[in-house]
């Protein structure tokens, strides 16, 4: 699943940062592109927003994407986006890793490693070892406290799960009106142990134009 309903505020008004050309191609393209080539995934849904689907249409005829895929429009919080979407999941599916459309970098060995944790496990997500010092403020601007990042991991995506145990997590944030950024909060919620499959490749996320840069390098080294 890949989730490309949100605006992208932080990109600038009027900016789609789905559609930003960078290293040859929208980032979303790049991000659909290592899902459609990765041998692990059998099909793609993608959320995305209300009046968007045509285009979403036109970027797989334009890239010639070959695994099946599905639209379905998104909510108003990425919560509801991804409800949406695993509702589309064909019926069959036992696996899904839910993916951020503006993450155009994820390595295949991640979606893999990530498929096969939660196949075990039930959850799991990629993630990256904290390595800058952490502090903890005041609540303003100044040191409150020093945190041990040993255990600090920055979680990214895929985040992969069985199917029923992300629908039964999410059934319960709705059920309770809560709001979560993330698909595993809704697996803390539950009790649900979440795996964390180590990113070892940079796999960022186009969040602001100064990200812009880097994923160009990043994805020319991969793509040769």
């Amino acid at each position: 699943m890949i989730v490309a309903a949100g605006s992208g505020t932080r990109m600038g008004p009027g900016v789609d940062k789905l559609f930003l050309e960078v290293a040859g191609r929208h980032i979303v393209a790049h991000t659909w592109a290592r899902f459609d080539a990765a041998a692990c995934i059998d099909e793609l849904v993608l959320v995305v927003r209300n009046g968007m689907q045509e285009e979403f249409r036109k970027l797989a005829a334009e890239y010639g994407f070959k695994k099946p895929f599905h639209l379905t429009v998104g909510g108003k919080e990425r919560q509801d986006s991804v409800w949406n979407g695993l509702q589309a999941l064909s019926a069959d599916c036992e696996i899904v890793a839910i993916q951020d459309g503006a993450r155009p970098c994820t390595s295949l060995a991640v979606i893999e490693a990530g498929i096969a944790a939660a196949r075990e496990s039930g959850a799991a997500v990629a993630a990256q070892r904290v390595t800058d010092t952490i502090k903890e403020s005041d609540g303003g601007t100044r040191v409150a406290k020093h945190i041990d990042r040993s255990r600090l991991w920055a979680v990214q995506t895929p985040q992969t799960f069985r199917v029923e145990v992300i629908r039964r997590a999410l059934a319960a944030v709705r059920e309770r009106g809560l709001l979560v950024t993330d698909d595993t909060a809704a697996c803390e919620l539950i009790g649900q142990p979440v795996t964390l499959v180590e990113s070892l490749e940079p796999n960022p996320k186009a969040t602001s134009p100064a990200d812009l840069p880097y994923l160009e390098m990043l994805l020319k080294r991969m793509n040769g």
